[in-house]
């Protein structure tokens, strides 16, 4: 009877640190440059080094997109509490969502309070909701949890998938 098992990738050392005495040839071609113009100290950290992201960090990125989730959810949550309170400025915002793009928050709430002093008030609303729902109602523990445990179920999912897929063990017995 043959037994396998699968460890999570937390569990495996496969992500080296960079070695002490690292010299500038075997860094990226940007750090070649800047060794020219200016002296670089490189430090033994415990962190991965994330390159391709250009301008910003990846928390940077994930926090942009969660500043534009929460303008989403806001819109949603007005939409919801005008459906029973103003018809016409529910219908209103409607319309807007309907003919202006939610993926940059910023630019649909300034838009928004451009298009007429209702639509402003609307803005105002909206921009009241999201922070209220970012800095009293979102669940950030929540996030960094549910997060972490997606990514390792999800890898370990692939890893099972890739080593059923690959092993030819007999089931019979």
């Amino acid at each position: 009877m043959e037994s396998s098992s699968i460890l999570p990738l937390s569990n495996l050392s496969i992500f080296c640190q960079k070695p002490h005495g690292t010299t500038f040839g075997a860094l990226p071609f940007s750090f070649k440059q800047l060794k020219t113009t200016s002296n670089i100290t490189l430090t033994n950290c415990q962190k991965m080094h994330v390159s391709g992201f250009g301008e910003a960090s990846p928390e940077t990125k994930a926090a942009k997109n969660l500043h534009n989730f929460f303008t989403y959810v806001a819109v949603r949550i007005v939409i919801a509490q005008l459906a029973d309170t103003t018809p016409e400025a529910h219908k209103d915002l409607l319309e807007f969502v309907d003919r202006h793009s939610l993926n940059d928050g910023d630019k649909f709430c300034a838009a928004l309070m451009r298009e007429s002093p209702n639509h402003k008030k609307l803005a105002m609303r909206i921009l009241e909701v999201r922070s209220a729902y970012c800095n009293r109602d979102f669940e950030w523990d929540n996030l960094e949890r549910l997060a972490k445990k997606m990514a390792d179920e999800a890898n370990t999912k692939i890893m099972r998938d890739y080593v059923l897929e690959t092993s030819h063990v007999d089931n019979e017995k």
